[in-house]
């Protein structure tokens, strides 16, 4: 039976981590590095580090910022924000990621990704997908941050990636993002119906118990959550200790 990877996200906007309300309303909540150590002390399986305004701002992630706040972190990171070349994905390597997630660039160029599996392997690209609900079963996907609409389905856009080879994907519902309303099962069990690959779900998550709740009902590959770590409403290690009580297998 495979662990459940609980991992704590981590937005960046210049040298702050902040944090919003379906993606908007950005307020600081803390120094990246402060937090990083927090999170990988408290038993973090990975890390998620989203520059989120590096695409809107048509600029690279600040790699130098990155290098100091990962080092002497010990579990997988996974870097994403302004990824547009595949020089961008050497320079987050080198910096210290493991992995590295597109959006912005790759919905708008999806041969990216083909190109990037090629060079980095699957195992290396990841796919951020930040869906917002229009309809009746119906997501469209969004970039630059969950600003900008792209007119695409993102559930397709999924399947899309997929087939051009990523290795994982981070689901982020924008109806949800920093709600605390748990995190959307509708949206993350269309997902966890086709994909054959791991599925990191992301937005809504208030307390252990909206952990168990997700697991349980559409049984991702790993939990993603910020406002209710950065905010210390719940510790990861007391939402392992409930799951691991729930019998869900996770690392202690």
């Amino acid at each position: 039976m495979r662990n459940i990877r609980i991992i704590s996200r981590l937005d960046i906007k210049g040298p702050n981590v902040v944090k919003g309300v379906f993606t908007e309303g950005l307020r600081v909540v803390g120094n990246p590095k402060e937090l990083v150590n927090r999170y990988y002390k408290d038993g973090a399986d990975e890390l998620l580090y989203m520059d989120i305004v590096a695409s809107l701002y048509q600029r690279n992630i600040d790699f130098n910022l990155l290098k100091s706040v990962v080092e002497g972190i010990f579990i997988p990171v996974t870097v994403g924000g302004g990824i547009r070349s595949l020089g961008d994905i050497d320079n987050a390597l080198r910096a210290g990621a493991d992995k590295v997630a597109v959006n912005t660039f790759a919905i708008n160029n999806p041969k990216f990704i083909s190109e990037a599996v090629r060079r980095f392997g699957s195992q290396c690209i990841v796919l951020s997908v930040e869906a917002k609900k229009t309809g009746p079963n119906k997501w469209e996907a969004y970039t630059d941050g969950g600003r900008e609409k792209t007119g695409k389905d993102a559930i397709g856009w999924v399947k899309k990636a997929i087939e051009l080879g990523v290795g994982e994907v981070i689901i982020t519902s924008i109806d949800r993002d920093g709600s605390g309303r748990g995190y959307d099962a509708e949206l993350n069990s269309k997902v966890m119906s086709f994909a054959n690959i791991p599925v990191i779900v992301h937005g809504g998550a208030s307390s252990p118990a909206s952990f168990k709740d997700i697991l349980d009902m559409c049984h991702p590959d790993a939990l993603s959550a910020a406002s209710v770590f950065h905010y210390q409403s719940h510790s990861i290690h007391e939402v392992k200790k409930f799951l691991k009580k729930n019998n869900f297998q996770v690392r202690i």
